[in-house]
């Protein structure tokens, strides 16, 4: 151990420099600044630090004589002439004493302890695996609820977008999947959280268990758009770290919708314009990058089973973003505010809701399961309003009559939660559809 932290300690030291190029602001406009002296030493995501103040910013754009830097925080009292020196960016470099801390998207501690980087530097926007190296998707995972060890699979090296507006239970899951989803390692992005939600989620919602294996990189809502961009893609060098040592990841990003929101600012501050129904042309191609990376490993490497939060607006999933990531993931869970108001956690909407590891994920028996799940739920669903206005009659239709029967039954069994296994889901799943009263049994 004490060999390691020498180790560190001198890479650290190795990359130290004396000298840094100078420029001078020419230009302020809202959170950019303009820079002149520089252009010739700068590269797009290189980072600005104004001499005698804590003003500090990253490079977004370049050109033959200026550089355009995207301020961190507010430009109040810079004025022009100010004297700026150029920093390369900071190396990324993950260890396994990450494991159980706390950090923003450049490595630094957000948990009040010292934390030294490791001796090798990983790539924050690195490319995908070769596409055609990949392995296909693994084995199911065991979650502790029922709905997702039966209905809504989650296999190793899937990627699951969870939809959801405000209020209706979306931490709470994400937390729970932490604590029981089987992974080595747990990487948790959180991006825009508000800030006194981050201690709240690190104590109670995850508590002592959940952080003795897993990594939080957080950005919270008053951190500069640049750096809420680069909280995701940390989070995914995080995981690719761990994946490339062997082990199993389970990667949380909450959520794409504020990294997508980020990645507008800072692209709109580099020159484009916000034509795609308000996001700039180059924000599908971001989420898709982001996604790609996690998923199946190539040869002796891990995998990343990760999931993607997606804030959306009244249930509407054809919001942008919401549209954009539906068509790159491995399948989409939907959480629907009418269901959580009514009391049932998980709020999942099964009938909008949908895991792309089927069949393959399960056997004859267990799809034929499922699907008269689905079959019921639906019937439901189709004629909801006219059970609750006592429209219907009982024996008008069959199907009808099956979901009537099965309903609570269903309501209860998506509610459950605990140590049952795989196996013992199923079993409940079988017992939930059997309908006694219907004459109408599957």
């Amino acid at each position: 151990m004490t060999e390691e932290i020498f180790a560190q300690m001198g890479a650290v030291i190795a990359k130290a420099s004396l000298t840094r190029p100078v420029g001078t602001v020419m230009q302020i406009a809202g959170n950019t600044v303009r820079i002149s002296g520089l252009a010739q030493h700068a590269r797009v995501g290189d980072r600005i630090k104004v001499i005698d103040a804590a003003t500090e910013g990253e490079v977004v754009r370049t050109s033959q004589d200026a550089l355009d830097v995207l301020i961190d925080g507010t430009t109040e009292g810079l004025g022009l002439d100010a004297k700026v020196a150029l920093f390369p960016r900071p190396d990324f470099a993950p260890h396994s004493g990450w494991i159980g801390r706390v950090i923003d998207p450049d490595g630094q501690p957000l948990d009040g302890r010292p934390l030294l980087p490791g001796t090798v530097a990983q790539a924050v926007s690195a490319p995908p695996p070769p596409a055609n190296s990949r392995r296909e998707l693994g084995v199911r995972l065991s979650t502790s609820f029922a709905v997702f060890d039966t209905i809504l699979p989650i296999v190793r090296g899937q990627r699951v977008g969870l939809f959801a507006g405000s209020g209706v239970g979306k931490s709470t899951l994400l937390s729970s999947l932490a604590k029981n989803v089987d992974a080595d390692v747990i990487v948790i992005g959180l991006v825009g959280e508000r800030g006194r939600e981050l201690r709240e989620f690190v104590e109670k919602s995850l508590g002592p268990d959940g952080m003795a294996r897993s990594v939080i990189v957080a950005a919270t809502s008053d951190r500069a758009a640049q750096v809420r961009r680069r909280c995701p893609l940390a989070a995914t060098a995080v995981a690719e770290y761990f994946r490339d040592q062997g082990l199993q990841v389970l990667l949380l990003i909450d959520s794409v919708t504020r990294f997508a929101e980020a990645h507008r600012e800072v692209a709109v501050a580099a020159g484009e314009s916000a034509n795609l129904r308000g996001h700039p042309a180059s924000t599908p191609a971001a989420i898709a990058g982001l996604c790609e990376r996690a998923g199946p490993g190539v040869g002796q490497a891990g995998d990343i089973t990760a999931i993607y939060t997606v804030l959306v607006a009244g249930s509407d999933m054809e919001e942008p973003v919401a549209d954009m990531l539906r068509g790159v993931l491995d399948g989409h869970v939907v959480l629907e505010r009418a269901i959580a108001e009514r009391g049932r956690f998980p709020a999942v909407d099964i009938t909008r809701s949908v895991s792309r590891s089927l069949p393959e994920a399960a056997n004859p028996t267990e799809n034929k399961l499922i699907q008269t799940a689905r079959q019921h739920m639906g019937a439901y669903a189709q004629a909801e309003l006219m059970i609750q206005a006592g429209l219907y009659s009982a024996g008008s239709d069959a199907k009808i009559d099956d979901a009537i029967a099965t309903r609570d039954a269903l309501e209860g069994f998506i509610s459950t939660q605990g140590p049952h296994g795989i196996a013992g889901a199923f079993l409940m799943l079988q017992r939930a559809l059997q309908t006694p009263t219907s004459g109408h049994g599957n």
